[in-house]
């Protein structure tokens, strides 16, 4: 009866570690992107060259896992580090937390939405990201540039001590709320979105209210988002309003671009135009050639030419290989 009921056991183990495998999941994966080029800031007399990460998308890696609970309701984590594969660093710069670009838990259901703590990358960063020409490149798209690091739009792309809510997919519609907790740090973040796809038009409507951090100017941003593919080019469309509260400046960011395809790969251009209140205006327009060698790594050449107003032109450009795993 003994070896039987060990064989019984062990067929059981074998069953339930069948089950488990088929039920929950963990992945690791990243992006790297270097190039090599040369920068030169608006208002400065010398250029300088380097071979950075991150300008066409920062680089980072993750893991991300997930559990099948029953009943249509799914538990997930995700964690993502970014990094400087040119200097092998970690994070964007150097006192940059570890696991800064997401650090969260979730439950889902497909008839109800998904709930989610912990570090979150905002709904308004995503909107700006998915409609223009270049992506997430904060090396050069004018756009990326323009709202995030010009003294605008203030809060990071992603908030810690967050909750988040997002609905299912009704019809092409979603929606996302999110709010980031003050928790002694200030006030408290919050955030609305709504989005639209079907076929070949994408659209959003954004909001988000930034008051956490006693260093960080508290800022209200609305923004309207749209692109549509005509197969011979998709165009992008961008609006933004931003209302700095803390200095009592409005910031005007009106963007449009293109992408074209051209053999393995696309032509892509990006206008964006800053109109403040008081200060200097800004002007931004990029054009490069990305060129896809696999669907896991491209080859990119971009050019951005960046102007304020009253100071010397500035201008970018970048030779990079960006692969993802």
């Amino acid at each position: 009866m003994k070896p039987r009921l060990t064989l019984v056991a062990g067929l059981m183990a074998l069953a339930a570690a069948s089950t488990a495998q088929a039920q929950s999941s963990v992945n690791l994966y990243g992006l790297l992107d270097l190039s090599v080029g040369q920068t030169k800031a608006p208002g400065t007399s010398g250029a300088v060259k380097s071979v950075d990460s991150g300008n066409m998308t920062t680089s980072f890696f993750g893991l991300k896992g997930s559990e099948d609970l029953g009943g249509g309701l799914t538990a997930s984590f995700t964690v993502e580090s970014f990094l400087r594969p040119d200097a092998g660093a970690a994070g964007r710069f150097a006192t940059d937390n570890f696991w800064a670009r997401s650090a969260n838990v979730s439950l889902s259901s497909k008839s109800a939405g998904t709930l989610r703590l912990g570090r979150i990358t905002t709904p308004f960063f995503i909107a700006t990201l998915v409609h223009n020409a270049l992506g997430d490149s904060f090396g050069f798209s004018p756009s990326i540039r323009q709202v995030f690091t010009s003294g605008t739009v203030t809060g990071d792309t992603g908030w810690s001590d967050a909750v988040s809510y997002s609905t299912p997919n009704m019809g092409g519609f979603s929606a996302v709320a999110m709010m980031a907790a003050g928790e002694g740090g200030g006030g408290r973040n919050t955030a609305l979105s709504g989005s639209y796809s079907s076929g070949a038009f994408s659209g959003a409507l954004s909001y988000q209210q930034v008051k956490k951090g006693a260093t960080v100017d508290d800022t209200t941003t609305s923004s309207v988002h749209a692109s549509y593919d005509f197969g011979a080019v998709k165009l992008f469309g961008q609006y933004f309003k931003v209302d700095n509260d803390t200095k009592n400046v409005d910031y005007k960011i009106s963007a449009v671009g293109a992408s074209v395809p051209a053999g393995p790969g696309k032509v892509l251009l990006q206008y964006t135009q800053t109109k403040a209140s008081a200060g200097a205006g800004r002007k931004g327009f990029a054009f490069g050639y990305d060129y896809f060698i696999s669907k896991r790594t491209d080859l990119y050449a971009i050019y951005l030419d960046d102007k304020v107003d009253n100071l010397s032109s500035g201008y970018s450009y970048g030779f990079g290989v960006r692969h993802s795993f």
